[in-house]
């Protein structure tokens, strides 16, 4: 997925810079990742911990986090219920394609007719399946994931959900194709929630903990609130010209509340090591997240220069705008 804030390019660096901290040999290492969006470094440290806790209050995140780190075990014939999926008689008259295709006359138009039919078509029969005891939690999760990735292939905006195209575009004229959400398999268990991470940090512990909250005020259940809907699949009533639900409003998008949410975060971490992802145009300034961090231990930090999130390829053509710089905040924590 094209997702704001993705580690993908950087998750090799992130993994060189806290072995170089930690050590080589993780094998014995509880790796916990606790706002992790699309789950990237979760799942790119999974085959070297001996356990991964996710965590992320999206619950699109959720799912997709339950595939990706939680399943590690081999699930038998999820290419026949992908197939099965794939080739469903469509229904017309679900959630998704009555509020967010034009067709329906919802005057909104996230996904084309065709395709918001076969989302609707795909996720209620996952859902018939699963409360028939038909699917297990494994496969439940692996179809629902490969279904939230094949919709966002094809959704009409220019990356995010704050807004739908005028017009199809090329992209979101293909006709959705259910594509498997393969996962790393292993044999270590890990764990997934879907909790506010200050929360959850005074009920879990481990030797790494790694952080990448939201940097700025974009609130990510408003961004990739149609990848919600389809997850939960709960009736409401859309709101305004973008169909929106109530969503949540993290602290960490707050100005006036960033910093103290932080420092409460790091005060209740039961983890040796932590490493906080944060760009230079966040809310917290490199100084902010000094002075919190260095109250709590030895603190040290690393730069890498990137290329910036864009929502489409002509968005920042200026090669100045393209360029924005990661800080990799370090600490090895004193008790």
């Amino acid at each position: 997925m094209n997702y704001i804030g993705s580690k993908f390019k950087l998750s090799s660096w992130i993994q060189e810079e806290v072995k170089k901290v930690v050590g080589d040999d993780l094998s014995q290492k509880v790796f916990c990742d606790i706002f992790a969006g699309t789950g990237i470094v979760g799942r790119t440290f999974k085959k070297d911990v001996k356990q991964v806790i996710s965590n992320d209050l999206e619950h699109y995140s959720y799912v997709l986090n339950k595939n990706y780190i939680e399943n590690h075990e081999d699930i038998n014939d999820k290419e026949k219920y992908i197939k099965e999926l794939n080739n469903l008689p469509l229904i017309d008259n679900g959630f998704i394609y009555k509020n967010y295709c034009m067709g329906s006359g919802s005057q909104r138009q996230y996904f084309s007719d065709i395709n918001g039919k076969k989302i609707d078509t795909i996720r209620t029969k996952i859902k018939q399946w699963y409360e028939a005891k038909k699917i297990n939690d494994s496969l439940y999760y692996f179809l629902l994931a490969s279904l939230v990735e094949s919709a966002d292939k094809v959704a009409n905006t220019a990356s995010v959900y704050g807004a739908f195209l005028k017009h199809i575009k090329k992209s979101a004229s293909k006709e959705l194709i259910l594509e498997p959400a393969h996962f790393i398999v292993n044999d270590n268990s890990h764990q997934v929630f879907n909790m506010d991470s200050n929360q959850l940090i005074k009920n879990i512990s481990g030797d790494i903990l790694y952080l990448d909250p939201p940097y700025n005020q974009r609130q990510y259940s408003s961004n990739y609130h149609l990848l919600n809907t389809i997850t939960k699949y709960e009736p409401f009533d859309p709101k305004g010209k973008t169909g929106l639900p109530q969503y949540n409003r993290s602290k960490y998008c707050k100005k006036s509340e960033v910093t103290n949410s932080f420092d409460e975060l790091i005060k209740n971490a039961n983890f040796e090591y932590i490493f906080l992802s944060y760009n230079n145009e966040g809310l917290m300034s490199k100084e902010d997240v000094e002075e919190v961090m260095k109250k709590y231990g030895k603190y040290s930090l690393q730069i890498k220069e990137y290329q910036r999130f864009k929502a489409d390829k002509t968005e920042n053509r200026n090669h100045k705008a393209n360029k924005t710089y990661e800080y990799l905040h370090i600490l090895e924590r004193s008790f």
